[in-house]
């Protein structure tokens, strides 16, 4: 991937990037939740934090361009990786000079984990950054409550996407295929796919297809707990993000 500068997004956005120049079956669902929190504490040890509402400082002390907001589970968090500065959410900010604000948690999803964590509600901080780019990466978790909770799963998605829609109307809101983690896929993916995609166009927000493959066919790319990316699978995930941005025209 080779740096580019941010591309004027609005006039909003253009008049804030010249004021900045100065300044992620039960017991999988259990794994996921559980050892991505184990993992979680390696990725932060020795590196930035990750705090609620702030920009994420790891390699990013001298950026200038817009703040981009990431609202996502363990695979947006960067568990599995070695360090922040080593997730994709990171490589892809720091390639474009943005602000990150990167407040994801382990084992979220539209439903899942939302009543039992304590602080305000991802969607909440997000908005409080009043962030200029704000990219959505939610959805593999709900599936481990699926058929269950399928209507709660849909309209959790569109009241969301709506909040965010709605409370930023300036910003520019990306929606991303939800992940996937094993080759195998239970049919509930291509459903909640799809609640994703439909709740996207609702509201206008850009999509991104496809990234539910992304690691497909690549153990190599796993981590040690077999659920999460490892350095080399955020690599890549950085790469098709970045692609798939760039048809954006960001």
């Amino acid at each position: 991937m080779t740096s580019r500068p941010a591309p004027h997004l609005t006039s909003r956005l253009s008049s804030r990037l010249t004021s900045r120049l100065t300044s992620r079956r039960r017991l999988a669902a259990w794994l996921l939740a559980g050892l991505g929190m184990v993992t979680a504490l390696v990725v932060v040890t020795g590196c930035a934090a990750v705090r609620s509402g702030t920009p994420v400082a790891s390699d990013q002390d001298s950026a200038t361009g817009p703040t981009a907001a990431f609202y996502g589970d363990s695979y947006t968090l960067g568990t599995g990786a070695s360090g922040p500065a080593k997730r994709w959410s990171t490589i892809v900010s720091a390639e474009r000079g943005w602000n990150e604000v990167n407040p994801s948690v382990n084992g979220l999803g539209f439903v899942n984990k939302r009543d039992s964590r304590p602080g305000p509600d991802l969607v909440d901080q997000v908005i409080s950054a009043n962030p200029d780019i704000v990219m959505v990466t939610m959805g593999l978790n709900d599936n481990f409550s699926m058929p269950d909770r399928a209507a709660d799963i849909r309209a959790a998605i569109a009241d969301d996407l709506t909040r965010l829609h709605e409370a930023l109307p300036d910003a520019r809101l990306i929606v991303v295929e939800p992940f996937w983690y094993t080759d195998a896929r239970p049919s509930s993916v291509e459903r909640i796919i799809g609640w994703v995609r439909d709740a996207a166009a609702q509201v206008g927000a850009s999509y991104i297809p496809g990234a539910s493959h992304w690691i497909e066919g690549h153990p190599e790319w796993m981590a040690g707990d077999g659920l999460h990316p490892n350095d080399d699978g955020y690599r890549a995930l950085a790469e098709r993000m970045d692609a798939e941005l760039a048809k954006l025209g960001l």
